[in-house]
């Protein structure tokens, strides 16, 4: 997997060397000698990473991330400060401006690849699903990311073996509000996605577990894939931290562990696994807003058009029919003159949920519109279809509607028309067509009946 990545430092050999590195293992890298070019390089260019050096004149680091994570249009660009500080507390001054890690300089090859082949596989995540939701959505459709919801407390489950360390490490996450959870007070690690964990931190000294096998293991577990994972190592052990960054683990910090690094972490890789989780939510919100009716939760049009042509196509190779029920409300227009379009919003509501009461679990109820659904039903057959479309009416006619907040009922019915394919020659077009006259026959029939046209 390549990507692009902007190498920022005021000193061409620097850049130079990060450079051949990068392009080694076949990444395109673009420069920036200082904080202003690479503030409009990520704007202009959108890296997939940027390597930030810290010690620059003018604007220094810290200030080039400060701003790029403000910027809605770089703010989702991974940063990773490069810098010859070691010092705890230039670490924890990065990860507070939003900085993803930390390298420091000399720059190791390992560490370097490991960093950035943790961000990609962030970074492919990311962007798919805000590629998908770019795409599939309309400005407004769905609510913002809640800076409230990625900032609230983490649930952190500890899996460490030494009581000592686990304890220390839970008391300094539960003294900054967080909740804990060590794998020695649980016992085991069974119910890590009922307990609502978003980070495990898992210690590489670990006597009675392996924790490499145990970050794979995490990483292609269905119910544990999606949770944040740290990684404490030994400072003497990079290569262990590095393998560890690779097979899956989302972050390292080195033992022993500083209070305030461990906090940042937790709290970077909180938000970020939040935000994946926020997209998800936001495009699965999207794909349902494209095919669901607001307004009764049914089925739209579009998604309609869709499932009939393919049941239409299955049909004619499996040999089993397929059917339509078409109904319309009964002088709708006189309920939204009476009572209002209020009423009327009402009355398609009740209608739409007396329709899937009475439906199979295979049916599909969709609203194309106005006061019209329709009930596409597989695998059945014309005389089938039309006892369906009874039952249906009977339901709507039996009790009346409730309407105005309650303070009025009417009685309603429906006409229905009911088609079945026809042969495989038979079109959606010439299916519709006969559902919707078998519905006027029925309208002209003196309403509140079903009536049914073979072909």
């Amino acid at each position: 997997m390549s990507a692009r990545i902007l190498v920022v430092d005021d000193i061409e050999a620097n850049r130079r060397l990060l450079q051949a590195k990068l392009e080694a293992q076949y990444f395109n890298v673009l420069h920036a000698e200082n904080g202003k070019q690479a503030l409009d390089l990520a704007r202009a260019q959108m890296p997939d990473i940027i390597l930030l050096d810290v010690m620059m004149p003018g604007m220094d680091g810290y200030e080039v991330c400060q701003r790029l994570k403000a910027d809605p249009r770089t703010s989702f660009i991974p940063v990773v400060m490069v810098t010859a500080l070691s010092d705890t507390e230039d670490r924890i001054r990065g990860l507070e401006v939003g900085a993803e890690d930390f390298l420091t300089k000399p720059v190791d090859d390992f560490a370097l690849m490991s960093r950035v082949g943790a961000l990609m596989r962030y970074n492919a995540v990311a962007s798919e699903l805000r590629q998908r939701q770019a795409s599939g959505l309309k400005a407004g459709a769905v609510e913002a990311i809640s800076e409230e919801e990625l900032n609230r407390s983490a649930r952190a489950f500890i899996i460490d073996d030494n009581p000592r360390t686990s304890a220390r490490i839970a008391t300094m996450m539960r003294e900054a509000g967080h909740s804990a959870t060590t794998l020695l007070e649980a016992g085991d690690m069974s119910n890590l996605s009922e307990m609502g964990v978003d980070i495990l931190i898992l210690s590489a000294a670990s006597k009675a577990f392996d924790a490499l096998k145990l970050c794979a293991h995490f990483r292609m577990t269905e119910a544990t894939r999606a949770i944040s994972m740290l990684l404490v190592c030994d400072q003497a052990d990079t290569s262990k931290a590095g393998r560890g960054l690779q097979i899956g683990a989302n972050d390292v910090i080195f033992s022993p562990v500083d209070r305030l690094e461990l906090l940042a972490r937790v709290r970077t890789q909180t938000r970020r696994s939040r935000y994946i989780d926020m997209l998800r939510k936001r495009v699965d919100r999207g794909l349902e807003l494209s095919v669901i009716d607001q307004l009764t939760g049914l089925y739209n049009r579009r998604y309609m058009v869709d499932q009939l042509q393919q049941l239409m196509q299955r049909s004619v190779m499996g040999g089993k029919p397929v059917s339509v029920v078409m109904c319309d409300i009964d002088h709708f227009k006189s309920v939204n003159d009476t009572y209002g379009h209020d009423a009327g919003d009402e009355v398609l509501q009740e209608v739409a949920t007396r329709l899937r009461e009475n439906v199979r679990p295979s049916d599909i109820v969709c609203r194309p519109g106005g006061e019209e659904f329709m009930v596409i039903m597989p695998n059945t057959a014309g005389d089938l279809a039309c006892a369906a479309g009874e039952r249906i009416r009977r339901a709507v006619a039996s009790r009346p509607f409730s309407v105005s907040g309650g303070r009025r009922e009417i009685t309603l019915t429906i006409s229905a028309g009911v088609a079945t394919i026809n042969g495989p020659d038979d079109t959606m077009a010439d299916l519709m067509k006969r559902s919707d006259t078998a519905l006027y026959q029925a309208k002209s029939g003196g309403r509140n009946r079903v009536e049914s046209i073979a072909a």
